[in-house]
């Protein structure tokens, strides 16, 4: 499981996540909502370790463990081979490096002891990039370049089927899609935890993906701290009375 006891994030001196508390399993889907500045995307980066968003680690109540290996000081490439993903807020271009270069890069890093030919490679890829509803000629183009908001939501959420982490963090994947491209990521994402097992912590404004994934827990993120938890009944409170009914 992916244990985050007594969680404090940083940035610039100033504290954002004050002392949180999530326990996911494998399997599991945790969605975390909160309005603007409520420090969701500070989460997910401090979690990365990407280093402006740093994770105090001078208590000892504190832990970040991946099936009980401690996160605390490891650098984001440790994180991802333990087994962590994050897709991002607003995934970057990267010119020159095709989309089918990165994961299989990726891939090798991640799995080094795995034997897959570039043709077998190309169909795993051919795959996810279908379930997205992305046309397979996207194998080929620099990774993000010229890709509207959808189509790297999208992206990213092939990457996923790809790469196989043991648990996602998914920062506002639903963002900026419209109704189609929303039930492709929904579907992938589904694909991804009934397959592989995958445990989700999915960060969103927005209630609508919530529907189709039907998440285990949902947490409400106000001020750095988690203010309530429960399930899809929770969802239907925002929905109707707001943030400030939490």
């Amino acid at each position: 499981m992916l244990v985050i006891k007594n969680l404090h994030i940083t940035t610039q001196e100033k504290e954002i996540i004050k002392g949180l508390d999530i326990t996911i399993e494998s399997g599991e889907v945790h969605a975390v909502m909160g309005p603007n500045g409520a420090g969701k995307t500070t989460l997910a980066m401090g979690l990365m370790g990407q280093p402006q968003f740093k994770i105090q680690s001078g208590d000892r109540r504190t832990k970040f463990k991946i099936n009980g290996e401690d996160m605390l000081n490891k650098l984001p490439e440790e994180r991802a081979r333990a087994g962590l993903f994050v897709s991002f807020q607003q995934p970057v271009e990267i010119t020159g490096v095709s989309v089918l270069s990165f994961l299989r890069t990726a891939y090798k890093a991640l799995y080094p002891e795995e034997k897959v030919s570039l043709s077998e490679f190309k169909e795993q890829v051919k795959r996810a990039l279908s379930t997205v509803s992305l046309p397979q000629e996207f194998m080929q183009r620099s990774l993000n370049e010229g890709f509207s908001g959808g189509e790297k939501k999208r992206a990213e959420t092939a990457q996923l089927l790809i790469l196989k982490p043991k648990y996602a963090i998914l920062d506002e994947i639903d963002s900026g899609l419209d109704v189609d491209s929303l039930r492709a990521v929904a579907r992938a994402i589904k694909q991804a935890v009934e397959k592989y097992k995958i445990g989700i912590l999915l960060i969103t404004h927005y209630q609508r993906i919530l529907h189709h994934l039907k998440p285990n827990y949902v947490h409400v993120l106000i001020d750095g701290k988690i203010k309530k938890s429960d399930g899809m009944t929770l969802v239907e409170k925002i929905e109707r009375d707001g943030y400030a009914a939490v």
